[in-house]
């Protein structure tokens, strides 16, 4: 078991990370003081449910936790209001109060979802990140929670840190193909932005990545949450520098927005962005080889690198609009200016983008 810190003073909180976590989850609740007084409700998927649930209830039971769970369906469709609704309507029937805590057991939908529910339930209460896909690395770490909007993705939302995330890497091997390439785009972003070696490592290790060789995947995992936990430790409200953690996400969740939020995975959508903010790059004078590297390693793992045709350039441009990095006529980008290393900028041209969007339609 591999343990990380996401350093945020009193709001400091461990990522723990091995094989068979699931099954102990009661021990960690009870090593972190998680209140056996009052009900908890454990908030999972469909697909997660039928393959992870009830070692979690098994355990958290024999453990003499009083808790009870709530599914949703399976997909970015239900990170919306009416979606939390039900879950706060879930909490009440439980009997959840201020002394609760609300267990996010799932991918990245869920943990959005059921930590945006724990930081509006009784205006916040504690809950617990256990992540099931490898995209959760990310997304499971440093306290962003939110629901989208038919207009914007992300854009109801607070900044909520769980107590503790709790990652057992053997619920990977559950995943399907499609969602364990989709996964690997955030770990190709955390390298992209901050270690080049890393960069190098993942390509090295492509196919035991992509066949979840375990010591491989443990070992790409934790440095991807090192990543996430150095720059949420140092920014944790992205005044500054964690929105170098945003790379392909502008154009990324506009696409998301766009397809309606069911056609592309995050992951996906993600990596197009990527190769996006690598063209914008070469816009601003820097080298080609930024490209070539992202669109090499991301399509190497079965990613997708251009966008698909009939998505509509003015739509896609009209979702980064309500985008909240959008001001006046320029957007904020973070742009790669070498592997392992990026920039934020504010001046980006609205014209500059959608020749991009357009560009990334015609070729990869």
């Amino acid at each position: 078991m591999m343990e990380l810190k996401v350093d945020l003073g009193e709001r400091s909180y461990p990522i723990y990370l091995g094989e068979g976590l699931l099954k102990d989850c009661a021990a960690y609740f009870d090593k972190h003081a998680i209140s056996k007084r009052a009900p908890l409700l454990v908030v999972t998927d469909e697909s997660v449910a039928r393959h992870h649930l009830q070692p979690v209830m098994d355990s958290l039971t024999a453990g003499g936790y009083k808790a009870s769970s709530f599914i949703v369906p399976s997909g970015e469709g239900s990170k919306s209001l009416q979606m939390l609704e039900k879950i706060v309507t879930a909490a009440l029937e439980a009997g959840l109060d201020r002394k609760s805590a609300i267990v996010a057991l799932g991918g990245g939908v869920v943990g959005d979802l059921a930590g945006f529910a724990a930081a509006s339930f009784m205006r916040g209460i504690a809950f617990v990140q256990m992540p099931t896909t490898i995209l959760a690395h990310d997304s499971s770490v440093g306290g962003k929670v939110a629901v989208n909007h038919p207009l914007a993705k992300n854009i109801i939302g607070a900044f909520h840190q769980p107590e503790m995330v709790l990652y057992d890497v053997t619920t990977l091997q559950t995943l399907p193909k499609r969602d364990i390439s989709a996964g690997f785009s955030e770990m190709i972003k955390h390298g992209l932005i901050w270690d080049a070696g890393f960069v190098t490592w993942l390509e090295d290790n492509r196919e035991k990545l992509l066949s979840l060789d375990p010591e491989a995947l443990q070992y790409g995992l934790y440095q991807g949450c090192k990543v996430k936990a150095l720059v949420v430790s140092q920014d944790e409200r992205e005044n500054g520098l964690r929105a170098i953690l945003n790379l392909g996400h502008t154009i990324g969740h506009a696409l998301e927005a766009v397809a309606g939020y069911n056609e592309l995975l995050h992951g996906e959508a993600i990596s197009i962005g990527m190769v996006g903010s690598a063209r914008l790059a070469m816009k601003l004078g820097y080298s080609e080889d930024i490209y070539t590297v992202t669109k090499r390693i991301l399509e190497s793992f079965g990613l997708p690198i251009r966008l698909p045709e009939q998505y509509d350039t003015a739509r896609i441009m009209s979702a980064l609009m309500h985008d909240k990095k959008f001001k006046e006529g320029t957007m904020t980008f973070i742009i790669p200016t070498a592997v392992g290393q990026v920039e934020i900028r504010s001046d980006v041209r609205r014209e500059w983008v959608e020749e991009v969007v357009e560009q990334l339609k015609r070729e990869a």
